[in-house]
């Protein structure tokens, strides 16, 4: 079994800084990817609308809206 070193105070001080850091930034992290699916859902959310809208200003005018097959991404 390998011999463990031991870890002065200030040795350990500066560790736990780093691993501080370390969540910190993964908490930002974690944050700006929540934030990214949020805006994605939006995003998706207003193309929707946008649809429906132009369905009923067609509808509004008489008029038949233009046939246009779009890929749907999931």
């Amino acid at each position: 079994m390998p011999e463990r070193k031991q870890l002065d105070d200030r040795q350990l001080d500066a560790l736990l800084e780093r691993l501080d850091r370390i969540g910190d930034e993964l908490r930002s992290l974690n944050r700006k990817l929540d934030q990214q699916e949020h805006l994605l859902r939006i995003s998706r959310e207003l193309g929707n609308l946008n649809e429906s809208l132009q369905a009923l200003a067609y509808a509004a005018l008489g008029q038949q809206a233009p046939q246009v097959r779009r890929r749907r991404s999931a």
